[in-house]
């Protein structure tokens, strides 16, 4: 538990949902934060499987064919960093909500701050899993698990003897109206026909991925229903979360939000912010 316990927080153990309402949520949470003072702590899955960009990346990366034939949504993230493709197995979200105040100005401060409950989950879970220590060169530099492997929120899991480390998530945080928000993506099992298809223009074989991305299912071999558990319950215990559920207006506040941006093509392909409504 840390000091951030001494405010009020909740643990929102969410059910699946388009990744537009998901990216949604994250700015609810944020009003939520400011206006009534509760932070936010959650897991969540996509359903149907998203392809999340970072803030940053070309629309050009995507091969949009791949995500239409295959019924695979795409959106766009507020962080940084490559795409990752998301589905209800294979990967595991969670967001982490707090104001500006309550945490360390240093970014990497923060994210070692926000990791604990991560790494602790993991550790519960059976993982030998730490901060990268050192870098890893770009594979592909669109997918998220295959660009540099950077040490300061990078997490990876070591493997016996003297094969590689394998990332096992990745984390990115943004600033937004006073807040820090950090999400992360945690890979409980291995889609590399997916994860690789919904990026055009690429040569990596799923076996180079199989030897860059690691996993809970293969290290460990826990259900994913046990290991969303943890992560939940990890986070919870950080932070003395209360369990709760998202109220009524935030639900609708997010829906009308993810029509406007996070689903509108002008913010998925082009990355243009949509006129707030008056």
């Amino acid at each position: 538990m840390t000091d951030l316990a001494e405010r009020e927080w909740r643990l929102i153990r969410d059910e699946p949902r388009p990744g537009a309402i998901q990216m949604a949520l994250e700015e609810i949470a944020v009003r939520t934060a400011h206006e009534d003072d509760l932070r936010t702590v959650r897991t969540y899955d996509w359903n149907p499987s998203t392809l999340s960009l970072g803030y940053r990346q070309k629309a050009e990366s995507v091969d949009w064919e791949f995500c239409d034939d295959h019924g695979i949504d795409v959106t766009r993230r507020q962080t940084g960093g490559g795409g990752i493709y998301h589905d209800a197995h294979a990967d595991i979200s969670y967001t982490i909500v707090a104001p500006a105040d309550d945490v360390p100005g240093d970014l990497m401060e923060c994210y070692a701050l926000f990791c604990e409950p991560i790494l602790d989950a993991l550790d519960r879970m059976g993982l030998d899993a730490d901060f990268a220590s050192v870098p890893k060169s770009s594979v592909h530099g669109p997918s998220c698990y295959l660009r540099d492997v950077n040490p300061a929120h990078d997490i990876v899991v070591n493997t016996d003897g003297d094969g590689p480390s394998l990332k096992v998530s990745g984390n990115a945080q943004y600033r937004r109206k006073d807040a820090v928000i950090q999400h992360g993506s945690i890979s409980y099992d291995l889609e590399p026909d997916r994860h690789l298809g919904v990026f055009a223009d690429h040569d990596v074989s799923t076996e180079r991925f199989a030897e860059r991305v690691g996993s809970i299912r293969a290290a460990t071999g826990i259900d994913r229903t046990e290991a969303v558990d943890t992560l939940a319950n990890a986070l919870g215990e950080w932070c003395d979360a209360t369990d709760r559920d998202w109220r009524d207006d935030e639900l609708n506040a997010a829906e009308t939000l993810a029509d406007r941006k996070y689903a509108n093509d002008r913010w998925v392909r082009d990355r243009e912010q949509p006129t707030p409504r008056s």
